[in-house]
């Protein structure tokens, strides 16, 4: 089998040669530069591991067209108030190596949301698709991986999240709940005129749905409020997904996802991931309770801080997990900056071992 056909058969739960072979995350900034100076060459953090193709995302523009115009608003020193792409302005250290403050969003209300429309959110925006995008289209005939469609920071939560704060978010669910549902149901809307174009002329593997919406703690709604303002919306998007021949349908969220992954799974979701271990997550019991939810991640990337044993425990939950089809053994976040090289690659090497690739 090809990567594609490995990937795509995985995530359906079909019996496939071996489990696919790939990072699922790679490293944060901060480790790569520690990567460098335990020598690591070129930045090339995958070289020589033997990775397979993972997937490719497809480079059209889900977001806003024009983008806001990133600026420094107030420089203080060591930090600057600034706005970035999304139109947020945040209280942030000049090197960016810590959590900003964010200060203020880009809606407030009706009339932001209704500017935010029509000056930004065009799905017919010519800018949406890459200059290159007849050539893209043409070399992607003779692919062999999986094309995905949809990435961070897109899903029917979490941009009007981004676009209202956490806080006033969900506030709003309550107190202008007209307003984070027309949110909601137009953004799905635009989303599936831009996935129209695309499936127009591209084979799609996997519609992706970014959320981010659980904490350690669980979901940040309640299952009665994801059945009134989101489930509509991934039922448009999944009866897109199936008009097209598109069998895969794919949700990120961090955190605990006890309650969120049925949930999701009753609007037609079967792929998801990343199972954050430190949130809670087992993918043994995931695996137990949904035997045909496609799963990705799950290994606890702090154990490869810690030693070999360690290492070897998470090596061993991904060979009970390879026991049946569905599963894509990776880690469950991008590498932290306490990992050396020497064990990242100790770790993949094993983990290559297991999958037999």
């Amino acid at each position: 089998m090809n990567d594609r056909e490995r990937m795509v058969a995985t995530l359906k739960c079909e019996k496939t040669d071996r489990a696919p072979f790939i990072p699922l995350f790679g490293p944060w900034g901060a480790t790569l530069e520690r990567w460098k100076k335990e020598g690591l060459p070129d930045n090339n953090w995958q070289a020589g591991i033997g990775f397979d193709r993972q997937w490719e995302q497809i480079p059209v523009n889900l977001g806003y067209s024009p983008a806001f115009k990133e600026e420094v608003v107030e420089d203080r020193g060591d930090v600057q108030i600034w706005r970035d792409a999304l139109g947020i302005l945040k209280l942030d250290r000049k090197d960016r190596t810590s959590m900003p403050q964010f200060l203020e969003y880009p809606v407030k209300g009706r009339e932001d949301w209704e500017k935010l429309k029509a000056e930004r959110l065009d799905p017919d925006a010519p800018a949406r698709f890459p200059a290159d995008w007849a050539e893209k289209v043409r070399r992607w005939q003779t692919r062999n991986h999986a094309l995905v469609l949809g990435y961070y920071p897109y899903g029917v939560l979490g941009t009007p999240r981004n676009m209202m704060g956490a806080e006033e978010f969900l506030i709003s669910l309550h107190t202008q709940s007209d307003l984070v549902k027309d949110m909601m149901n137009y953004l799905s809307d635009f989303w599936i005129v831009i996935y129209e174009k695309v499936t127009a002329e591209v084979e799609v593997d996997i519609i992706h749905i970014w959320e981010d919406m659980c904490s350690r703690n669980g979901s940040l709604i309640s299952g009665k409020m994801f059945r009134e303002f989101m489930a509509p919306c991934y039922r448009k998007i999944k009866a897109f997904a199936k008009n097209k021949g598109i069998t895969l349908l794919s949700v990120d969220s961090d955190g605990d996802v006890r309650e969120l992954v049925p949930w999701m799974m009753e609007t037609g979701v079967n792929v998801f991931w990343p199972f954050e271990v430190q949130a809670g997550c087992d993918i043994r019991e995931y695996r137990r309770q949904h035997p045909k939810l496609g799963i990705l991640g799950g290994l606890d990337k702090r154990a490869l801080a810690k030693g070999k044993d360690e290492m070897e425990a998470e090596l061993k939950r991904a060979e009970e997990m390879l026991k049946r089809p569905g599963y894509v053994p990776a880690l469950d976040h991008l590498v932290p900056p306490d990992v050396s090289l020497e064990n990242y690659r100790h770790f993949m090497g094993r983990l290559k071992e297991i999958i037999g690739a």
